[in-house]
């Protein structure tokens, strides 16, 4: 019996993987080098905060310039995912982040590092989109939504690595942080390179004849989802701001604690997510999506009611259920609604909705924390929950 169990988890590990185009798997491969040095954006309210004397508010403040320069990332990381080969939009994404990196590490006054942050997240978020555009032409209509998935585990593979040595790192010199990270965009840079060759990073992939290029902004059930996602993003990216305070605050957890916690949500996503989406492949996508973002809110509004780091891991692992039964389904129903001519543009706008959120949460997030304490940043995100458990199903 025991063995039997076994071979049907086996069997529907290789089905659930089995078939995907190898311009997938390359894309993905590619996305697991970037995110393993993903190390500065999660603890860049920490380094802000202890190691250059910013306020919460005042590092929040940066971090929602990072969110600004996201959303000019995004939108325009889409509209030339349209223009040129997206494959040749990650390229310049992936190398220019990567000097980006090691400029920041040097600099010390405040307004070259507003700066610098800002041109950070125009370069290495004009990724975001261009990657989804690459995944959805690389795949047929059927297979998009592994597709997705395949890439999420992707990045969440390379997230169980980056923010965990990030923490240990951190823990002796914040600058190394810069360092790996850049390096790590760099080298994903010359992988995609080899991969792809010269020939098709420099094409411009001309629109099929009969397509007819839709636009998004007169798409209006695909504009409600986007208001819905940013409004799902003003949770989660607590994780950049409020999230790590409150660990370090309330539950005493130095910056190595922090990353584990942040690794038990992406080990927990690289094991069981593709599984789970594939067994639910069937259900109202909507519905799921639904469920997901109720669990994610929950998760986080959980976080007032105990103490102790396994209470945190506890709450880790609800929101990890809630992203993996919205965000990995969502991307999927984004490629769906949109024409064969306009998926840079449909997934420009649908990145831009997380980039205002990433605009809003820090801001938001560390203002109410620091003016009305955790409890009431996190109980609003469990009554925001709600809503959007409402909105989706």
């Amino acid at each position: 019996n025991q063995k039997g169990l076994i071979g049907r988890i086996a069997a529907s590990y290789r089905q659930a993987f089995s078939g995907l185009p190898r311009d997938v798997w390359l894309l993905s491969a590619v996305t697991f080098v970037n995110r393993c040095g993903t190390m500065v954006v999660p603890f860049l309210v920490l380094y802000l905060t202890k190691a250059m004397g910013y306020s919460a508010a005042g590092a929040g403040r940066v971090l929602g310039l990072y969110g600004l320069g996201a959303l000019a990332g995004s939108y325009l990381g889409g509209r030339l995912s349209d223009r040129i080969s997206p494959q040749r939009v990650l390229l310049l994404s992936l190398s220019l982040s990567g000097v980006a990196f090691f400029l920041l590490a040097h600099l010390r006054h405040p307004i070259a590092i507003a700066t610098a942050v800002f041109t950070l997240a125009v370069l290495s978020e004009s990724f975001r989109p261009a990657l989804a555009t690459a995944l959805v032409e690389a795949s047929s209509p059927g297979e998009r939504s592994r597709s997705f998935v395949l890439n999420r585990l992707a990045i969440n593979l390379g997230m169980s690595f980056g923010p965990a040595m990030g923490g240990f790192l951190a823990l002796h010199n914040y600058h190394w942080l810069f360092w790996v990270d850049g390096a790590t965009s760099l080298l994903a840079a010359a992988i995609l390179a080899k991969a792809f060759h010269a020939d098709r990073l420099r094409a411009t992939p001309p629109a099929p004849a009969t397509a007819v290029a839709a636009s998004p902004w007169s798409d209006g059930p695909f504009l409600a989802l986007s208001i819905l996602m940013v409004l799902y993003g003003l949770v989660f990216f607590q994780l950049i701001g409020a999230f790590p305070l409150t660990l370090r605050d309330r539950f005493g957890l130095a910056e190595n604690w922090i990353g584990i916690s942040l690794a038990v949500n992406t080990l927990v996503i690289v094991l069981f997510e593709m599984v789970l989406v594939h067994s639910l492949r069937r259900r109202d996508p909507y519905r799921v999506i639904g469920l997901g973002s109720l669990l994610m809110c929950l998760g986080f509004a959980l976080l007032p009611l105990g103490t102790g780091r396994l209470f945190v891991i506890f709450t880790v692992l609800v929101w990890t259920v809630g992203e993996m039964l919205s965000l990995a389904l969502v991307s999927g129903v984004v490629a769906e609604r949109a024409g064969e001519a306009s998926q840079g543009r449909y997934m420009g706008i649908h990145s831009v909705s997380f980039s205002v959120a990433f605009v809003l949460a820090p801001l938001g997030g560390t203002w109410v924390y620091q003016r009305f304490g955790a409890e009431v940043l996190w109980y609003g995100c469990g009554v925001l929950g709600l809503f959007l458990w409402g909105a989706f199903s």
